[in-house]
């Protein structure tokens, strides 16, 4: 077969050949490792997002993460507390350092009782959520470090609440791939910024293909959610000539610069864009679903958001990031109960939805869904401070001490309470599950050994759990 000549290769140096030639038999001995999985002693793959075996069968091959954006209350949730209730308005025997000042206990608005052959007890705040309190396995025990919103932010979605790292999304498609080429692996569904903003769904020293995919859900059409989705103006093969000749063209000038990963997430971004005008037009597009489901997950923004996690996990993407309470976040330091009531019927249904909807196509059974905040709230009310909660006495400070979390399905033993907040639900007092614990946990379910899954940067191995974790073997199925 005749090859147009390269003009190049009328002038090539003497370097320029010994160069070519050393990268060609380097590429020999390197080709048994181009599959090998991040963090397992292998290389990189040639495709980033191509899929790859962890170090032992997963449980959970995609994760859906519903992030309550503020800190929900534990006690007006999953974490009844009977003694706060009988000692409302009554200073409390201990008490532990937040923000702000606090004051007397403050009962729950909210009205608590059994759902499900478990009898898991849960606020009436989330009836929708509560059909499927078998499958809800309740962390009350959670704690984090410090009690403000931007440092608890990044350690509960990098495992770092100083420096920046890589976010649980970035590390899981880092490791995992993605099971579809033409939508990226990791996608985050969120209505304008949350503090923190991209830092939150960030790779950092892990290659830039890793990073998250905001899309801002307060959009309703696929042609705002994602801008230039279409190309009305140019037929499919041009378009293809075009990439193909801007791609070789970027290849020889990454060539010329020694592979920059920074470089190389670009090209790969160019190739991802063009694969996803046809794939993520579809996903993206809820109106495709039948009538009946879109009744399920009901109107709103929510409602959207979810029914767009269920499509994207359906369709291969391993991470996606739901949240909730931007704007007006959870972190209701008056009016709890006028608050908390209109967040929860924000969000229910939707998330009552997801559950349902993904046990009833068999997806449950290896999707992670994982709902909590940065935090929890104390049990005492917070005193009226200027500019604070307008001189009122019925909302909740910040509270890292002790808050719940819950997961579902992807290999968590379903219908249970595991650990415990003392009597009034200020502290994790029995079996305490730190955020490490939980990234090791989560981990562990994606197939991972956290301290063995590492990469290398600035000579040294980093993982999600830095040196900390332990897996909660009490939550596995």
């Amino acid at each position: 077969m005749h090859h147009a000549p390269n003009i190049e290769d009328q002038f090539l140096l003497r370097r320029d050949f010994l160069q070519r030639v050393g990268m060609g038999m380097g590429s020999l001995f390197m080709a048994p490792l181009l599959n090998a999985a991040p963090g397992s002693g292998g290389g990189i793959p040639m495709n980033p997002l191509s899929p790859r075996q962890p170090h032992f069968a997963p449980k959970a091959k995609r994760i859906i993460h519903l992030f309550m954006n503020g800190g929900p209350s534990q006690v007006d949730t999953f974490d009844p507390k009977p003694e706060l209730t009988k000692r409302h308005g009554q200073e409390l025997p201990s008490t532990y350092k937040t923000e702000r000042k606090t004051g007397t206990a403050y009962k729950s608005p909210f009205a608590f009782s059994r759902h499900g052959e478990s009898g898991l007890e849960i606020s009436e705040l989330f009836p929708h959520v509560a059909k499927s309190a078998d499958e809800l396995c309740v962390v009350r025990s959670m704690h984090a470090n410090v009690p403000n919103h931007e440092p608890s932010l990044l350690l509960m979605n990098c495992g770092e609440a100083r420096l920046p790292r890589p976010s649980m999304g970035s590390w899981m498609t880092y490791g995992l791939g993605s099971e579809n080429q033409n939508l990226p692996g990791f996608i985050a569904l969120c209505p304008g910024y949350p503090i923190q903003e991209s830092q939150n769904w960030q790779s950092a020293f892990l290659p830039g293909t890793y990073q998250g995919t905001y899309v801002d859900t307060r959009k309703k059409e696929v042609d705002e959610l994602i801008q230039h989705i279409r190309r009305d103006h140019i037929p499919d093969k041009e378009q293809r000539a075009q990439l193909d000749l801007l791609q070789a063209l970027n290849r020889r000038h990454l060539e010329r610069r020694q592979n920059d990963a920074a470089l190389e997430a670009r090209i790969e971004s160019f190739e991802l864009a063009y694969r996803m005008q046809m794939e993520a037009t579809d996903a993206f597009d809820v109106s495709r679903e039948p009538q009946h489901i879109r009744d399920l997950y009901g109107g709103g923004t929510q409602g959207r958001q979810m029914l767009m996690a269920r499509r994207l996990v359906e369709r291969g993407v391993r991470f996606v990031q739901v949240w909730h309470g931007n704007g007006q976040p959870w972190d209701n330091h008056d009016d709890i109960e006028k608050n908390h009531r209109r967040l929860a019927k924000e969000s229910d249904q939707a998330i009552g939805a997801l559950l349902i909807d993904l046990k009833q196509r068999g997806m449950l059974d290896d999707t992670l869904v994982i709902w909590g905040g940065e935090f929890g709230r104390t049990p005492v009310v917070e005193l009226p401070t200027a500019g604070a909660n307008a001189g009122k006495k019925n909302g909740r400070d910040h509270n890292h001490w002790g808050f719940t979390m819950w997961m579902a399905g992807g290999g968590v033993k379903g219908g249970m309470a595991h650990g415990a907040t003392d009597e009034f639900g200020f502290k994790a007092v029995e079996n305490p599950v730190h955020v490490h614990d939980l990234h090791a946990t989560i981990m562990h379910l994606a197939g991972f050994d956290h301290e063995r899954f590492t990469h290398r940067y600035a000579g040294r191995d980093f993982r999600l759990t830095d040196v900390h974790g332990n897996v909660v073997r009490e939550l596995l199925a």
